[in-house]
């Protein structure tokens, strides 16, 4: 599947930013899934220097410094992806209360580890309520990836998908316990209450389809980024994504941009800036089938 994928971030500042250091993170992942034909990351305006990366987890970053007084700002990525269809995923995982086990048998520490993804990690800490309801939910899984699919069907059927409920900042705790938020929200709970059980579980920022095949409803979070779940499921199995937003396998509707522990590692923006007074900030995407443009 052909995607033309475009998105645009912008910042307004209501005093002008004297001097700004931002690391991007907005180039899709090219790997076995899904690989990118074209794409450019673009900066308006133009950047005093910019310096392309790839970070620990594998994910590229684009580095730019300006030196120019910042009304505004606009970062934008356009490309082509090409998604290819998935493997089915055989239930080989452990039983749960053994893949402990498997993860101890894991002796690098690779980007693929899972021993990255087991704790605390900035926006994602075990226990309490997240805790509690992750092992109320698998107490009766036989496998790692039954308690993957688990928590991911109870989150689906506990929060209410709600863009006005919470924001970019907020603690997971709150948003578990409003039962309501964004993808980002849910991502966050999943990852908690996996870790709880003994599940790595990392995060992964991309983009969804829009437009669903004809005659199925249509997927929540699909206006902005998106935000989806990987888990380890063991050794024969490896890792599993999967978006409990909509309680699905992530699939050929599902654009990877970046995988990391929580959202810290994967913010699309992130720097420092010398300002003062507010800002505002406006995101837009666009991911479109190929075939529909022809």
């Amino acid at each position: 599947m052909l995607y033309d994928l475009t998105l645009a971030i912008r910042y307004q500042y209501e005093t002008p930013a004297s001097a700004a250091r931002t690391v991007l993170r907005m180039r899709p992942l090219d790997n076995m899934r899904q690989r990118v034909l074209s794409g450019v990351v673009t900066c308006e305006p133009v950047p005093a220097s910019r310096s392309e990366e790839v970070d620990f987890f594998g994910n590229a970053l684009t580095a730019v410094m300006f030196s120019q007084p910042l009304d505004e700002v606009t970062f934008r990525f356009e490309g082509r992806v090409e998604c290819m269809a998935r493997d089915v995923v055989m239930d080989l995982s452990p039983p749960l209360g053994l893949l402990g086990q498997e993860v101890a048998s894991e002796i690098g520490l690779g980007a693929l580890s899972p021993h990255h993804f087991m704790g605390a990690s900035a926006r994602v800490v075990p226990g309490g309520e997240i805790a509690a309801f992750g092992h109320e939910v698998t107490n009766v899984a036989q496998t790692a990836l039954e308690a993957v699919d688990a928590v991911s069907r109870a989150l689906h059927d506990w929060f209410d998908f709600d863009a006005t409920a919470t924001d970019v900042t907020t603690d997971p705790v709150e948003a578990f316990v409003k039962r309501r938020g964004v993808c980002q929200d849910i991502s966050h709970v999943m990852i908690g209450a996996l870790r709880a059980v003994g599940v790595p579980a990392g995060y992964v920022s991309g983009f969804l389809r829009t437009e669903p095949p004809k005659g199925q409803p249509r997927l929540e979070g699909a206006d902005a980024m998106h935000a989806w779940v990987r888990a380890w499921c063991g050794v024969d199995v490896g890792w599993v994504e999967i978006d409990p937003t909509n309680d699905m396998r992530a699939g050929l509707d599902h654009v990877a941009v970046a995988y990391g522990r929580d959202y810290a590692d994967v913010a699309p923006v992130k720097g420092s800036l010398r300002s003062a007074g507010a800002h505002v900030t406006e995101h837009a995407v666009d991911m479109v089938p190929v075939l529909e443009t022809a």
